[in-house]
């Protein structure tokens, strides 16, 4: 601009005020020209070849979001470099404005790459492999250091020093920086190792019985991992509390699409019995025992072989053996409270009601079939029982 001026024979040292204004105004308004051309014509371009692409990736990273933000740093740019033609002769205003000018590229370089890794973000959280990693931790991260860097050098702009100089004397506070600091330097290095060691994706059901949690994972920031519990209540935790103490994922149970169940039922042991020989035919023709049964034969035992039958035919349970799902029927440590006999096997679903109704009508049906082989499930004396006792010891001693 200073030599178009002196070849048109004026000089930029007695340039007028007037003439200054004008400069400006020209700079201002080739600027919107460049500014609309970019906005109007090479970001539509772009987005039509990105769109054409098989990949995603640009798609986000290039996106109208971020390339709009870099139209921002036209005005400024071009404000820089004329400011000293426009300000000659004041020093003064020149070196502030130009100062403020940097702060502002600046800042706008900060808001454009915070929109390259948000378009990074966005690319790898959509991808189908990756798209519950807690990467919106890292994506904070990488946020903060942004703006960390980003601050650095504006301090270094204000105060015209190097940021070298700067980031010596950070150094030299370090313990100060790391005890404001703390949780997010804990909450970071969490969420790196929840996210390297896939311990934790969003969706996720998690418990940790000491903190009242039980429920399905919606966040995972920087600073904490939120949870709703299934009776719709939101809890906040620590990243790192994660990583200190235990936690229980339940994504392998879902990943298997089966769901275990082993519960048990008591049985009073005084209807512990050998069969009697009617009951041994009768088990025959009803195929719950083969004809080679023995004489000594009992009913306990016709009982659970009758229950792995029916576990094994029942469409809700899911046998794999090469997922370890099997069905089992067994007899645990006598108690006071009876005999328990465990039903040990695997739902063909984790969905939470189809779960539970399959388990209450295995159930239902065990305790209605016990009687069947002449047992009987123990249950402690209930008032009636009591009331009824009485009543018959009272008719006895009349």
């Amino acid at each position: 601009m200073e030599d178009i001026l002196i070849n048109i024979g004026i000089s930029p040292d007695n340039i007028s005020w007037s003439a200054r204004i004008a400069i400006a105004l020209a700079v201002i308004l080739a600027g919107g020209i460049i500014d609309t051309f970019a906005r109007k014509v090479i970001i539509p371009i772009i987005d039509k070849a990105t769109a054409a692409t098989a990949t995603k990736w640009d798609d986000y990273i290039l996106s109208k979001k971020v390339l709009h933000t870099l139209c921002h740093l036209i005005y400024p740019v071009l404000l820089f470099f004329f400011m000293p033609l426009i300000l000659k002769g004041e020093s003064t205003w020149c070196f502030y404005t130009q100062k403020f000018i940097e702060i502002t590229i600046i800042i706008i370089s900060i808001q454009f790459l915070c929109a390259i890794l948000e378009g990074f973000y966005l690319a790898t959280a959509h991808e189908t492999s990756r798209q519950n990693d807690p990467l919106h931790g890292l994506l904070q991260m990488g946020k903060l250091i942004v703006i960390g860097m980003g601050t650095i050098l504006i301090i270094s702009t204000l105060i015209d020093r190097n940021p070298l100089v700067i980031l010596t004397g950070l150094g030299a506070s370090a313990a100060v920086l790391m005890l404001v600091f703390k949780d997010t330097i804990l909450g970071l290095v969490a969420g790196v190792q929840l996210s390297v060691n896939d311990m934790l994706k969003v969706g996720d059901w998690i418990t940790i019985p000491s903190r009242n949690v039980n429920g399905n994972v919606v966040g995972v920031s920087l600073t904490t991992v939120k949870v709703r519990n299934f009776d719709n209540t939101i809890v906040t935790i620590p990243p790192y509390s994660l990583i200190s103490d235990s936690f229980q994922n339940w994504r392998g149970m879902i990943d298997s699409r089966g769901r275990r169940i082993m519960r048990s039922i008591n049985i009073d042991m005084n209807t512990v019995r050998f069969c009697s020989p009617e009951e041994i035919e009768k088990y025959r023709r009803k195929g719950w025992i083969d004809d080679n049964a023995l004489a000594d034969t009992v009913n306990l035992k016709v009982f659970r072989n009758y229950m792995v039958e029916y576990l094994s035919h029942h469409p809700g349970v899911k046998i794999d053996s090469d997922s370890k799902m099997f069905v089992m029927v067994r007899q645990l440590q006598p108690t006071p409270h009876g005999l328990p006999v465990e039903l040990y096997f695997f739902t063909s679903t984790t969905e939470w009601i189809t779960y539970e109704a399959i388990q209450s009508e295995i159930f239902d049906h065990t305790i209605a079939i016990a009687h069947e082989f002449g047992l009987r499930i123990f249950q402690s004396p209930a008032g009636t029982d009591l009331r009824d006792m009485n009543i018959t010891t009272t008719s006895l001693q009349s």
